[in-house]
């Protein structure tokens, strides 16, 4: 029974410091009011952000799309194979350590501009 009551104590710990990194997560809306849209590009400039934290990319999705991708892909406008296609027009995208890179893969768009890069600590 002790060892049953060993493992409880361990998930009520483990769930009770998910649940307070998930509550210092910070939820950011790309471009702000103005949300994903060609003027985006630098929106990130001058911003801390974490792993965990959340971007939150609204944006018409008739118009434009969220590809998660990797340094080539953001520095070339391409969607590499494999790559997540996010257009549901309001997508929420947790940041990973290190290097996030967001493009719009719609023609002509990245290379507008409407791409962003994010480190996260």
């Amino acid at each position: 029974m002790a060892g049953g009551r060993g493992s409880a104590a361990v998930a009520v710990v483990a769930c009770v410091l998910l649940a307070h990194q998930a509550a210092e997560a910070a939820v950011f809306t790309v471009g702000d009011r103005g949300g994903w849209g060609m003027g985006a590009g630098s929106w990130a400039n001058g911003k801390k952000f974490k792993a965990g934290d959340v971007l939150v990319f609204k944006y018409d999705s008739s118009a434009h799309n969220v590809v998660a991708v990797n340094a080539a892909g953001y520095k070339g406008c391409t969607t590499p194979g494999g790559a997540r296609v996010y257009k549901s027009g309001s997508d929420r995208v947790t940041l990973a350590r290190g290097a996030n890179y967001f493009i719009c893969n719609f023609p002509g768009h990245c290379q507008a501009g409407m791409k962003i890069a994010v480190n996260a600590a």
